[in-house]
């Protein structure tokens, strides 16, 4: 039986799990490049799913990828924006799960004895749907000719990413096991009959 104590915690993580996958979209940090030259300055690349940002450029940010990127390399293009795509759904299902969980939480012990099932189900489509997304950024960057140069790496927002939908993995997973494991709630403590004493 899954208690109240166990959704207040699994919620609790959970909405620090979405603020990871709406910082990891917000940010240009996917992917980045950055080298020292002999002067001593550095410069520095940054690309997220949406822009891409350069030291030297001006102004500093673009979005990405446009139409120059693509010119010659449409597959690169449509996967990356797939990807983008896709980390966008993701919120849509990160919400939907978040409204679960007040669903069940509010619904009292049967909705919470059963509940888990269904927020379970959100949490590891959540998951694929992230685990795609990072999946296609990582394919792209073990691949694609532009990243070939030394000196590009998965960045902390790909990072973000991944560690969001392994945490939303684990959440399915514990409230299982708590489901399995936790002896029944008892909504109710039993009076002592006064006729009894």
């Amino acid at each position: 039986m899954t208690r109240p104590i166990v959704y207040n915690i699994a919620l609790g993580v959970f909405v620090c799990t979405t603020v990871m996958t709406i910082v990891s979209i917000l940010t240009p940090h996917w992917v980045s490049y950055s080298v020292t030259a002999s002067t001593g300055s550095t410069f520095g690349k940054y690309i997220g799913l949406h822009q891409s940002c350069s030291s030297v450029d001006d102004p500093a940010c673009r979005p990405f990828p446009n139409d120059d990127d693509c010119r010659d390399d449409q597959f690169f293009c449509s996967m990356w924006r797939s990807s983008g795509f896709l980390i966008s759904f993701a919120t849509i299902v990160e919400l939907a799960t978040l409204i679960t969980f007040l669903v069940v939480m509010a619904g009292g012990k049967y909705k919470r004895e059963s509940g888990w099932k269904l927020i379970g189900c959100f949490l590891l489509a959540d998951a694929a749907v992230e685990f795609a997304s990072m999946g296609i950024v990582a394919y792209l960057f073990d691949t694609d000719s532009q990243f070939s140069i030394p000196g590009w790496s998965l960045d902390w927002s790909w990072v973000l990413c991944t560690v969001s939908a392994s945490v939303s993995v684990l959440l399915a997973a514990g409230l299982a096991c708590s489901a399995w494991l936790l002896p029944p709630e008892d909504d109710y403590e039993y009076l002592e009959d006064p006729l009894d004493s």
